[in-house]
């Protein structure tokens, strides 16, 4: 035996070849490369959905723009020749002035959704803008109306219609439920009454309304154009 050992030392003895190893295994690589790819589509969703929402409010600046320059010529046509105006309109474009906030702009007919995407809406129930009773103009918080909040007691606020300009003066504002209407009551005098969607800027739908309150300061004044 001790001769075969020598010969043959492998014979008789432990196994000593070499032991193949198990192959890994892939599964936790694969499991990371899934969550890879699942980070790179929401990535490539979420670019995706931010690009649309960028174009979708972009699309409605434009529109609100474009519109507001339409009303703006339409306006001055109306305006050009004031002289000539012997009865009032109720059709009749209103431009809505607030040196404080830097506001000018063109009032539209109506507050529907369409309406307000064009610009401040008059509502239609209410008095005409400069004539005796409340006139109501509401407008969004993120568009027009943006600065509402901003406004003191005593700062002036000019409609201008058929060549006549009607100067307003803040009395005041408060906040108020949008079940409370209130601040759609008839005047006796010739009133303003603006309303806006409030916090200014609550995310999502704002509980409340924003109310602010002016008078009719004097009799109308010739325009300037």
């Amino acid at each position: 035996m001790p001769e075969i050992k020598r010969a043959f030392p492998g014979v008789g003895g432990p196994n000593l070849s070499k032991r193949v190893p198990a192959p890994l295994s892939k599964a936790p690589l694969s499991k990371d490369k899934g969550k890879g790819r699942l980070r790179q589509r929401l990535a490539l969703f979420l670019t995706g959905a931010g690009a649309l929402l960028l174009l979708y409010v972009s699309f409605q600046y434009w529109q609100m723009y474009d519109g507001q320059r339409k009303l703006a010529q339409q306006w001055q046509l109306e305006n050009a020749s004031p002289e000539n105006i012997v009865a009032v309109d109720p059709d009749a474009l209103v431009r809505l002035t607030i040196p404080r906030i830097n506001l000018d702009a063109v009032v539209v007919k109506g507050t529907s959704r369409a309406s307000l995407k064009l610009g401040p809406g008059h509502m239609e129930a209410s008095a005409l803008p400069g004539s005796p009773g409340n006139s109501v103009i509401v407008a969004h918080r993120d568009t027009f109306f943006r600065h509402l909040d901003e406004l003191q007691e005593n700062d002036e606020i000019d409609l201008q219609r058929q060549g006549a300009v009607y100067r307003f003066e803040v009395t005041g504002r408060r906040i108020v439920e949008p079940t409370d209407l209130s601040p759609l009551q008839e005047a006796s005098a010739a009133q303003l009454t603006l309303i806006t969607c409030y916090p200014m800027h609550f995310i999502g739908p704002a509980p409340k309304r924003l109310v602010v309150v002016a008078r009719l300061m004097a009799t109308p004044e010739a325009a300037q154009r």
